[in-house]
């Protein structure tokens, strides 16, 4: 893969001297990372470009691209290659996620599914071609440690992420995956929502009586931060945690590493400025989440802003998906929210409510809301085992038209608002045929 990456490098450095370069990336953290990694690099590098942060992909979003650019997609658009054999200019992908279609010859991909190689997310791989091109840019590699946390990938860590993980200079904890693991345990736990833990979120009482019964003093007037504990308290608290929540699947999860990355000169979890960037885009502020990102201090007062509006948001839409009606079936469950949840924020409400004890392992669950005239769909999957929902979707959207991305155990895609009757009816054919097989 690093040789297509230095071909790839002495392309983009020939072709760049007769034009412009446009940047395309998405806007969640793996795609906010890459895109803060790219463009600093061709700053660097002294190339003429443009950036530009987008939802997803659509075929008039495609057609609408200059002609005269060379275009460069970062984590996205390996499930648009169909539309993009039709551009007559260099187009590059930079992308981890599954390819489904034939590569066009006007395309060059850089891709670890393509050489069998690690799983690696955008972020990572951007910092691969940062690091090719100049070992001056390892200051890049904290920010290929956030989009790897971003995209949940810091569970397989390989040869490539070891020598990232070494680049940044990244400390890793085992422990509780609490987060932030870098503020005082009090406050950490009272706001903890991922995990939920049942009579200790949002009760400060309840967390103070957890502390005392875990042993764990105020030191200099403070808690520790989760980081800072010795290996007995972390094995206490962790054992305290876990009793409150063994109603929950896959309580192994909630065990892991810790990523403590430096940022604006400060120890800082990765987890929870991952958590910052999305929300930062989710609030329709991605260029908030991109200055944040590079160092500027003006957006990082502005990105601690959203966070906390997106939190405000969240629990609303939560509240709302817990007293609304669903469509219930076999192994699914769909939910309609239309209006009332921001279509930047299904995705992240479907994947919240798909860790809840109330749903089997296996179970499916589909969210839906309005996007003007479209609709965002995301579909996932609770627990670990069950379909692939990225094909329960392509089997719909074959029939009605549209696109569709993401993994087998989270996928998502944009349809037309005019459809939805559609779309819910033949959703519910195909999972009612799919679940029956199962």
């Amino acid at each position: 893969m690093l040789q297509k990456i230095k071909s790839v490098i002495d392309k983009i450095d020939l072709l760049s001297k007769q034009k412009p370069i446009k940047v395309i990336s998405h806007y969640d953290t793996d795609g906010i990372t890459s895109a803060s990694i790219f463009s600093r690099v061709l700053q660097r590098w002294k190339k003429k470009f443009s950036l530009q942060i987008i939802k997803g992909l659509e075929e008039s979003f495609i057609e609408s691209l200059p002609e005269d650019h060379i275009l460069i997609f970062l984590d996205l658009a390996s499930g648009s290659l169909n539309y993009l054999k039709k551009k007559k200019t260099p187009v590059f992908i930079i992308d981890h996620h599954e390819i489904v279609q034939e590569i066009p010859e006007n395309i060059k991909m850089i891709n670890p599914h393509l050489d069998n190689a690690e799983i690696v997310s955008t972020a990572g791989l951007c910092y691969l071609f940062a690091k090719s091109l100049s070992s001056e840019n390892k200051d890049l590699a904290p920010l290929a440690i956030i989009g790897m946390v971003g995209d949940v990938l810091e569970k397989n860590i390989g040869k490539t992420y070891d020598e990232i993980i070494k680049d940044s200079e990244t400390i890793i904890k085992k422990g509780i995956l609490l987060y932030p693991s870098t503020r005082p345990l009090d406050k950490t736990l009272e706001y903890s929502s991922n995990p939920y833990i049942p009579n200790v979120s949002g009760s400060y009482k309840n967390v103070l009586e957890l502390l005392k019964e875990t042993n764990i003093p105020k030191e200099n007037g403070r808690f520790k931060a989760l980081y800072e504990l010795t290996e007995e308290e972390m094995s206490s608290l962790t054992t305290a945690i876990m009793l409150r929540c063994f109603k929950q699947k896959n309580i192994s999860d909630l065990i892991g590493n810790l990523y403590l990355v430096k940022f604006f000169n400060k120890l800082e979890d990765a987890r929870e400025l991952s958590a910052l960037i999305n929300a930062c885009s989710r609030m329709d502020r991605p260029e908030v989440s991109l200055g944040f990102c590079l160092g500027n201090k003006k957006c990082h007062e502005e990105a601690e802003k959203i966070y906390i509006e997106y939190k405000q948001h969240l629990v609303s839409a939560l509240r709302f998906i817990s007293d609304s009606e669903k469509i219930t079936g076999k192994n699914y469950e769909i939910i309609n929210a239309r209006d009332q949840i921001k279509d930047t924020i299904i995705g992240t409400v479907a994947s919240i409510i798909s860790r809840s004890p109330i749903y089997e392992e296996g179970t499916i669950i589909v969210t839906l809301a309005y996007n003007q005239d479209k609709i965002k769909v995301s579909a996932r999957i609770a627990g670990k085992e069950g379909l692939n929902v990225r094909e329960v979707l392509n089997k719909v959207i074959v029939q009605i038209g549209g696109e569709v991305g993401g993994h087998p155990n989270a996928a998502g895609c944009l349809i037309l608002r005019a459809h939805e009757e559609l779309f819910i009816q033949e959703l519910r054919k195909v999972l009612d045929i799919e679940t029956i097989k199962v």
